[in-house]
């Protein structure tokens, strides 16, 4: 069925192309034609059946020539380097637009059909030329070209991580610091980490308190003050991450921690701190916290009751008996017994481990 509606398209191709031969020879060539509208009509009718009829007829050949040239042109282009292709197929539209021109004298030659061959023969020469010098230019530079490609891949690899890097900070919680934990230090580590995404926001409140305890007569409190305002300064030269002064202030009468969950509460975000009252407070009020300690306590080693650790003895417990030892986290073990051991290193077995808010501890007992 198909077969057929192609044949018959073929037919009615080969009719139009039979009748504008026909008028296109009378142009020419006028004294072939009697001047008499009958015989141009005859003539054309006549033109147009041959040509159906040869169309229809040689269709079933070209559709599968066709075919098969198309199948060869496809294995030959699978054959070549993506990068030949891309090149060749610019120097092909080159040497068209080369063409063009050219064409365009060559058609107002006033010999009939001269001028009209000469400009199809142009366009196939520069169509030809311009491929082929295309895939020249790419195998006598091929690496040159290889390395220009990876170079423009990297540069829009990156361009499109930056732009997902902007697209995921815009959409990311901001972060608001508090005064204990920019003193503490280890926020400006997991900032190096990547764990934490969006802006770093500074109230103008806690960058205040920060600069008064940085000048502080105490100079314990100078020291904390002064490392403070360091870790901040890193925070801005050492990370990926925008780090934001919040200028709006409230009321001085307000203490520096009310302030900062209501600038928390204004920005929609969630505070970072290690303060233990100030979590308390946060999360009664609803907002969102972030502690570093319980962070910190996530990330360390699992113990469980039964499990063997070596342990230095350091000091005495509490209860009567106990001594108690320090893991390289600074996780606190009690030993039961362990007052005997001062100052020895000894195997201890984990009995129970007692997890709280302000830390870990573990109960162990000598494996002796």
């Amino acid at each position: 069925m198909i077969g057929r509606i192609i044949r018959g398209l073929a037919a009615l191709i080969g009719i139009t192309v039979g009748v504008a031969l026909y008028f296109y020879i009378v142009k020419f060539f006028p004294a072939l034609i009697k001047d008499s509208q009958v015989y141009k009509m005859l003539g054309a009718a006549i033109s147009g059946v041959i040509m159906g009829i040869i169309f229809f007829v040689v269709s079933p050949w070209l559709i599968k020539e066709g075919k098969d040239m198309a199948n060869w042109v496809e294995a030959e282009m699978s054959k070549l380097p993506p990068m030949e292709i891309i090149i060749g197929s610019i120097g092909l539209i080159i040497g068209l637009l080369i063409a063009y021109l050219i064409s365009q004298l060559l058609i107002q030659i006033s010999v009939p059909v001269i001028g009209t061959t000469l400009a199809a023969a142009v366009y196939i020469f520069m169509g030809y030329v311009g491929m082929n010098l295309g895939r020249r230019m790419v195998n006598k530079n091929k690496e040159e070209l290889f390395n220009l490609a990876r170079v423009l891949s990297k540069l829009s690899a990156k361009e499109k991580e930056a732009k997902d890097k902007e697209k995921a900070v815009s959409g990311a919680t901001p972060k608001i610091l508090d005064t204990s934990v920019i003193i503490d230090g280890r926020i400006l580590d997991i900032c190096k980490t990547g764990f934490i995404e969006g802006k770093l926001i500074v109230p103008v409140c806690v960058l205040e308190e920060l600069r008064h305890i940085a000048d502080s007569s105490d100079d314990l409190k100078r020291v904390r003050g002064r490392r403070g305002l360091d870790i901040l300064n890193s925070l801005q030269k050492e990370t990926d991450i925008e780090v934001e002064i919040f200028e709006k202030d409230f009321e001085d009468s307000m203490e520096v921690d009310t302030r900062l969950l209501k600038v928390t509460e204004l920005l929609g975000g969630k505070v970072l701190t290690n303060d233990y009252n100030l979590n308390k407070v946060a999360q009664f009020q609803g907002v969102k916290v972030l502690n570093i300690n319980e962070l910190a306590n996530a990330v360390k080693p699992v113990a469980i009751p039964g499990e063997q650790m070596t342990v230095q003895i350091v000091k005495e417990g509490k209860e009567t008996g106990q001594g108690v030892a320090y893991l390289d986290d600074g996780t606190m073990i009690v030993v039961e017994g362990g007052k005997k051991y001062m100052s020895k290193t000894i195997v201890v077995i984990v009995t129970s481990v007692l997890q709280t808010a302000a830390g870990r501890m573990i109960f162990a007992r000598p494996s002796e």
